[in-house]
């Protein structure tokens, strides 16, 4: 999606989307880690340049928190308070679902965006091709 994006004039929407998600990916990570939140801002304006290394940053820390889980730890309650403060307790599967599927609707409307901005291709994205 990143070099989609490189390709095209008009980014601001795809940009602040996919900024918008990786920030998300990060305050999730930080909750379910046990780490503050303070300080991650929900919808950063970050430049094109950076997401590609707050991608990979991202990716690293999440791969490093799930693979030393065992199995049973994915029915582990995290508690956290969302960004108003207010506090609520999910099972840590519940919250992977989630954050996947942020991610997932949040890369469609990026390349909606985009297409919209005359990108003439779009990474392939299903998850299928990915296993595939």
């Amino acid at each position: 999606m990143l070099d989609a994006i490189a390709k095209v004039e008009n980014t601001e929407k795809p940009l602040k989307l996919i900024s918008h998600l990786l920030s998300a990916q990060q305050i999730w990570f930080n909750r379910c880690s046990s780490l503050a939140v303070t300080g991650i801002i929900l919808w950063p304006e970050w430049p094109a340049e950076t997401l590609r290394t707050m991608t990979d940053e991202n990716h690293d820390k999440w791969i490093s928190f799930l693979t030393q889980l065992e199995e049973k730890d994915f029915e582990n309650i995290i508690s956290y308070k969302n960004l108003k403060g207010d506090p609520f307790e999910n099972k840590l599967s519940d919250i992977l679902a989630h954050v996947i599927n942020h991610g997932t609707h949040h890369r469609a409307q990026a390349g909606q965006q985009l297409r919209a901005a005359g990108a003439q291709q779009l990474p392939i994205t299903d998850y299928i091709f990915f296993l595939r």
